[in-house]
């Protein structure tokens, strides 16, 4: 009897480690990236993870930063985004009272071609959802925020079920040189909270939709912790946004395991054309990762008057 359940459980395990292997396979592979063409905008997301600045050691660590922080921008190089979203750019303790951000600073110093929106003073606009922008090629005309809360225009109220503050962040740009403005809406929903995705989802789905009603083309990027299909992603397609086909996974452990499907996503209304598919970057630039999530990014025609 114990050799029968001793074996069957041997069978089991193997199963499972077949299937992880199966899962892994499925959801990777980078394929080359690819020059932009002329007239189109490069618009990339990336979840940072943030930065525990009272942990000495580990990956999360001040020290762990540093080691990522090469690996991140060589990613970021690589693929040469005009529109960055990042998500958790946030360095704990005092990323909402002092602006300590350590993220930001060293992509404001090493990305000196790309300048900073959608932050601010962080007792009037949190600064943890930036979202970077060649200089050259557009200008910031607008930005702002609102938060998954029952008061969505309070700075750091708690989310609907009262955890931890979570928010989507927005700019306004225009091309330099012509074109027509156009949105970029940066979002980060609950991971741990089914119910705080899907009400996070109903307010993005409201605060976007009078924009792609009225005209304005309307980027959705981000960490959405809910895969294609998702009853998430479906409310937000409501509002008029329509979501790329991520290929494979975008989140990875921080140990380039790629077992789940893609959970970050691009998405666009009317106006905002896709010129290739949604393209996601596993490349591991350096002896760690840069974080625990991979960039994915996309082109688009430059929007026109």
């Amino acid at each position: 009897m114990i050799r029968r359940i001793v074996r069957v459980l041997l069978l089991t395990l193997a199963g499972l480690g077949l299937l992880a292997c199966g899962l892994h396979v499925a959801q990777s592979g980078t394929p080359p990236v690819p020059e932009p063409a002329p007239q189109t905008l490069r618009i990339a997301t990336l979840n940072v993870h943030w930065i525990a600045l009272r942990q000495s050691e580990g990956p999360w660590s001040p020290a762990g930063w540093e080691a990522r922080r090469g690996p991140m921008l060589r990613a970021i190089g690589a693929i040469g985004p005009d529109i960055l979203a990042l998500q958790e750019a946030e360095s704990f303790p005092g990323s909402n009272e002092d602006g300590t951000n350590l993220v930001v600073d060293a992509l404001r110093e090493g990305l000196p071609d790309m300048a900073v929106g959608a932050t601010g003073d962080p007792r009037q606009f949190p600064p943890t959802q930036p979202i970077l922008y060649a200089r050259d090629r557009l200008e910031l005309t607008d930005q702002g925020w609102f938060f998954f809360s029952e008061t969505p225009d309070v700075i750091y109220s708690r989310t609907f079920d009262g955890g931890w503050a979570a928010f989507a962040s927005w700019a306004e740009f225009r091309p330099v040189g012509g074109g027509a403005a156009f949105r970029v809406v940066n979002v980060h929903t609950d991971y741990s909270s089914g119910s705080n995705r899907l009400r996070s989802a109903e307010l993005i789905r409201d605060r976007v939709a009078p924009w792609v009603e009225g005209g304005m083309p309307t980027f959705v990027v981000g960490d959405f912790n809910a895969i294609s299909g998702a009853r998430t992603m479906d409310l937000i397609a409501e509002a008029g946004v329509t979501f790329l086909d991520t290929p494979g996974a975008t989140f990875h452990l921080n140990r380039g395991l790629n077992l789940l499907p893609a959970i970050d996503h691009i998405g666009h209304s009317a106006g905002l054309r896709p010129v290739t598919a949604a393209m996601v970057f596993r490349e591991r630039t350096g002896e760690v990762w840069p974080s625990d999530h991979y960039p994915v990014f996309a082109d688009f025609a430059v929007p026109a008057d």
